[in-house]
């Protein structure tokens, strides 16, 4: 396993590209090429394979408007100690699940975000000892990075991202100080640099442990045991979230086009619609989706909602499962989903279980 504490910076090309093509115009052409292809292009010469492994073709890429999304998920298998993360790689013939180098630090109970071309996965325990360690998955090139600690250990935080910065919330108990004051921070990733959220002169029960977090028209809702919170970063103002909200959030959870998604009691796919603070079912056309009960996740993947979910296999084998659903409000209000695919993705040995999954954008 490859592990960096910096990233490279960018390099222009120094070798010929393409022979009789000045080399940006060749990075250009390369830059447009969708990242299915790549593996075969870095067979294709040693200048080829250098800059798929730069970030400067990245860049490009996201400058040129060319960049893609990409599904990637962690699992945790009783084999292993550590988190096993997967790339969900998809070809005309069939989709797939490519494992990814595991994470260096055997955490339970982290968050999980993406900014950019990273995921970051924030807090944890070890041994039930909670922890204020980050680590971050460079997905352009599939390395784990040491990122600046919190100011506090925590376990089973929330965490969302507005305007680029990361902000978690909760997963500590507020019995110090310290904790108090720094029961929510806020991450840039750009200063690399932690700072306290002001909560202490907001009124609501501020509880440790937290089970669903969402960002929706860039206000982070954050769900507990009891009720949940509301925080609105360009404000500064928190608020409580509305007793429709709380009572129906169940399960991981992911907004596409301005609407929660989640599955509900009998395993129903259900978006809440926070201007109108109304639930309603999710009504897929073309193909039958399962129960969704347990062990299911979900994700906005380039504005298709994506949903894995675990189903058993042979005695000794779990099935990893995955549909990818077009999902639309008709004239009337409803929602509607037609299943663009859905198949099994990857088998697992029996015991395994799915942590997490969220889209990457490079």
């Amino acid at each position: 396993m490859s592990t960096t504490t910096a990233t490279e910076p960018p390099s222009t090309p120094t070798q010929i590209l393409i022979p009789s093509l000045p080399n940006d115009i060749a990075l250009n052409i390369l830059a447009g090429i969708p990242r299915s292809y790549h593996p075969l292009l870095t067979l294709v010469s040693k200048p080829f394979r250098s800059l798929l492994s730069s970030p400067l073709f990245y860049t490009t890429r996201s400058l040129l408007n060319t960049s893609q999304h990409f599904l990637y998920l962690c699992l945790r298998i009783p084999t292993t100690s550590s988190m096993q993360w997967f790339m969900l790689y998809q070809k005309p013939t069939k989709n797939s699940l490519i494992p990814l180098p595991p994470a260096p630090s055997p955490l339970v109970g982290s968050a999980f975000v993406a900014v950019g071309p990273k995921i970051y996965v924030i807090g944890g325990s070890i041994n039930d000892i909670p922890s204020p360690h980050v680590w971050a998955l460079d997905c352009r090139f599939h390395r784990w990075e040491a990122v600046p600690s919190m100011r506090i250990s925590r376990e089973f935080a929330a965490a969302g991202v507005v305007d680029g910065r990361i902000y978690v919330i909760g997963g500590c108990v507020v019995d110090t100080w310290a904790k108090s004051r720094n029961w929510a921070e806020v991450f840039d990733p750009k200063t690399e640099k932690w700072d306290s959220v002001d909560s202490g002169k907001d009124d609501f029960l501020r509880e440790k442990w937290m089970h669903g977090s969402a960002v929706v028209n860039e206000r982070i809702y954050v769900m507990a045991d009891r009720n949940g919170v509301v925080y609105e970063p360009k404000t500064k103002k928190w608020d409580s979230v509305e007793s429709g909200l709380d009572l129906g959030w169940r399960g991981r959870a992911c907004v596409v086009d301005g609407i929660l998604y989640c599955y509900d009691y009998v395993g129903n796919i259900r978006g809440f619609d926070v201007r109108t603070g109304v639930w309603k079912e999710l009504r897929v056309v073309e193909k039958q989706l399962p129960k969704f009960l347990c062990g299911a996740t979900m994700a906005n993947v380039g504005g298709k909602l994506v949903v894995v979910w675990e189903r058993k296999g042979n005695v000794k084998e779990m099935e990893v499962w995955c549909a990818e659903i077009e999902v639309e409000e008709n004239g009337e209000g409803e929602l509607w989903g037609r299943v663009e695919w859905c198949d099994v993705v990857h088998k697992v040995p029996m015991g395994s279980s799915i942590v997490h999954c969220l889209a990457v954008s490079m």
